[in-house]
């Protein structure tokens, strides 16, 4: 049985962390600050020039931990799976899920979004989170003892809704529901909930905001405050809609 001093210590360094969509934005700054805390990346792009840079970015700073990382597509189920399997392989099984991967309709009106970008967002923000979880959540059950923190990005358009990012809009309502419903069937050591990032100047927000985004905070700034509500997440807060 671990000690509460244990618990305490593993709560500040040495976890276990799967990021999706790491290769930039908030995906990559909340990497960056996590590694630079202690803890060890399991991260996910389908740009392997941005997981090279990446890679490359935290081995300078530090050459101790043996972040992982994978280039696949959250939106390919197989893909997913295979990813899960080599985790397992590793012996690498995350402490903590941040379902981050995310893409957003260019503005339109709804009936002016073709079909095919609908169903980008839909795959991508959705069934990639579903996916991920699919294949990840039966590992923490074995492999953790039934413990462990999933944050599944949301987003305030998740909570309320927004003209010309209708496919974003119920991408991220969608999130919402998932989260709770999913929380409803874990064990009583996890936790699942769904987290709005706020504002933050990414190209997601240059896409809906143009050169205005920039008046926003830095993903840089943003993962500061974000790494340290995710690593104090206990399973408490199962099911909750959190805010950073």
């Amino acid at each position: 049985m671990e000690t509460e001093k244990v618990k305490e210590r593993k709560m500040k360094t040495g976890r276990t962390v799967l990021i999706t969509g790491v290769g930039k934005g908030l995906g990559r700054a909340l990497a960056v600050e996590l590694a630079g805390r202690g803890h060890t990346i399991i991260g996910c792009s389908r740009s392997q020039h941005n997981l090279d840079s990446l890679q490359t970015q935290l081995s300078s700073s530090n050459r101790n931990h043996n972040h992982l990382f994978f280039n696949t597509d959250v939106r390919s189920d197989d893909g997913v799976q295979q990813m899960a399997r080599l985790v397992m392989d590793q012996k690498a099984v995350p402490d903590i899920i941040v379902n981050n991967a995310g893409t957003i309709n260019k503005n339109n009106k709804l009936w002016e979004v073709p079909a095919e970008e609908f169903e980008e967002v839909i795959d991508t923000n959705v069934k990639g989170t579903s996916n991920v979880l699919r294949h990840f959540i039966p590992l923490m059950i074995a492999l953790k003892n039934a413990e462990g923190i999933i944050v599944n990005m949301s987003s305030g358009w998740g909570r309320s809704g927004a003209a010309l990012v209708a496919p974003y809009c119920a991408s991220k309502w969608a999130i919402e529901g998932l989260s709770k419903s999913v929380a409803k069937e874990v064990g009583q050591g996890m936790a699942v909930v769904a987290l709005n990032p706020g504002v933050i100047n990414t190209d997601m927000l240059t896409s809906c905001f143009g050169s205005s985004a920039s008046l926003y905070q830095s993903p840089h700034s943003w993962a500061l405050k974000a790494a340290t509500l995710i690593l104090n997440l206990t399973p408490a807060d199962n099911g909750a809609s959190l805010t950073v």
